[in-house]
């Protein structure tokens, strides 16, 4: 289907505004970039509390912000990683997105924070991210949680980190993760996918960017078949959490994440993958300038009714 009249309407507006493709910034415009999505959001639902937390780490503090929506208690507990390549994002540019989840899922939303690159590269953020997930389930009873019904997701390079950290559970023997939610997923830095081809230009994400995000994010070639960089390469997939993959039709890594889901699949892994024709990387960021991004959350709200009950 022709993309999205929304989205198209975006699109042209920041081609008119000469917004540059990420490959073409350094990396400190690419961050001031990502952080203006806030700005094509819905106005932040209220919730119950948000605490707004500082937790040491080894390698230095992080912060993790806790959405705790007015539901019925004990809730289910998801770990929130946002996108923005490895280089960029902030809880602050997925509170609105976090708030809506936490809302419509009665679910304690745990937003955390991680080093970025290139100043710290693999694996520095999918340690950073296994972290948080032993913190949620060392911490969530705190603020109305269960434990026991825990979940990862993230966008882009937040579910990239989500897929990883069910990995990394699974290797290191727990916590125990119940659900993995991964929105366009990037999740192989090689690989020969049509969709790079055929959308690789004219629908904000170009392959070039996301090839920039990579040379960012990884120290060296070999990290590039690490199975902890790019999941797809992990040699046994048996024993993840139950998997929802959600694609948009105009996106460069559209079949990278539709080809781990059914790698997923093969391995026996409880995986949906649901491809939303005629929307484009980044929509989950968008509520307030594309609206058909409310559609990716009744699909999360449906899944995690289902894994986490």
């Amino acid at each position: 289907m022709p993309v999205d009249a929304h989205a198209q309407g975006l699109l042209d507006a920041l081609k008119a505004q000469g917004l540059k493709s990420f490959e073409q910034m350094t990396v400190a415009e690419a961050r001031g970039a990502i952080e203006t999505f806030v700005g094509l959001q819905a106005p932040p639902e209220e919730v119950k509390q948000v605490h707004d937390l500082a937790v040491k780490r080894p390698a230095g503090e992080l912060r993790y912000r806790v959405f705790v929506p007015a539901a019925p208690t004990p809730m289910p507990v998801i770990v929130y990683f946002h996108g923005g390549g490895w280089v960029g994002g902030s809880l602050a540019v997925v509170d609105e997105p976090c708030r809506a989840i936490a809302n419509r899922c009665g679910a304690v939303v745990i937003a955390a924070s991680y080093r970025l690159s290139p100043e710290a590269r693999f694996p520095a953020a999918t340690e950073d991210a296994y972290a948080a997930v032993l913190w949620a389930s060392a911490n969530a009873a705190s603020y109305g949680g269960d434990a026991s019904r825990l979940g990862v997701m993230g966008d882009s390079a937040g579910a990239n980190l989500a897929a990883v950290v069910s990995m990394m559970a699974r290797d290191r023997k727990g916590p125990a993760i119940q659900a993995q939610i991964l929105t366009y997923p990037v999740i192989q830095r090689d690989g020969d996918f049509a969709s790079r081809k055929a959308n690789g230009e004219g629908y904000l994400l170009t392959s070039a960017g996301v090839a920039w995000f990579w040379k960012q994010y990884l120290a060296s070639d070999a990290d590039a078949v690490n199975p902890y960089a790019s999941p797809i390469m992990a040699k046994d997939l048996t024993g993840l959490p139950p998997a929802l993959v959600m694609t948009a039709e105009f996106d460069p890594a559209r079949d990278e994440g539709e080809a781990y889901g059914k790698a997923l699949a093969k391995a026996g892994v409880p995986v949906t993958v649901r491809r939303f024709d005629g929307l484009i990387h980044g929509v989950f960021w968008m509520s307030g300038a594309v609206p058909r991004g409310a559609e990716l959350q009744q699909a999360i709200v449906q899944f995690v009714s289902k894994q986490l009950k």
